[in-house]
């Protein structure tokens, strides 16, 4: 089994990027999972919540955590989850859709080659069509 994703983020922006994924990169062997941090929401909860999630996916691959916005509270929920001795995760924050899209197409690649390539996805997939 390869390496379990986890999407920390504000209300319902992992759900619709994978949602999209999953429309674009049919049949997918990835085990992802979403998890949707709202404004009223305890922290602590959410992290409890993240905790479990990384147990159910971390099946000896680790986990690769995606966040959508470095400094919010999913992000800094993401980075707690380092805090424990035997987490085997790597995280990024700025999730978008070519990073995702880029993970889906390489399932089978181990924690520190995913993250590579999730990062290079995201950075590719950002572009000037004009000159400023």
């Amino acid at each position: 089994m390869g390496v379990g994703i986890l999407i920390i983020s504000h209300d319902g922006i992992g759900e619709s990027l994978c949602d999209t994924a999953d429309h674009m990169v049919e049949d997918s062997p990835l085990k992802v999972k979403c998890l949707s941090v709202s404004r009223e929401c305890d922290p602590d909860k959410v992290l409890d919540a993240a905790n479990s999630l990384i147990n159910e996916l971390d099946k000896g691959n680790g986990v690769l955590v995606l966040t959508d916005l470095l400094g919010s509270t999913p992000s800094n929920i993401a980075h707690r989850l380092n805090q424990h001795k035997n987490a085997n995760i790597n995280i990024i924050t700025g999730i978008n859709l070519s990073m995702l899209i880029r993970i889906y197409n390489y399932p089978d690649l181990n924690l520190t080659d995913m993250t590579t390539k999730a990062y290079s996805g995201g950075i590719d997939g950002i572009t000037i069509a004009n000159k400023l």
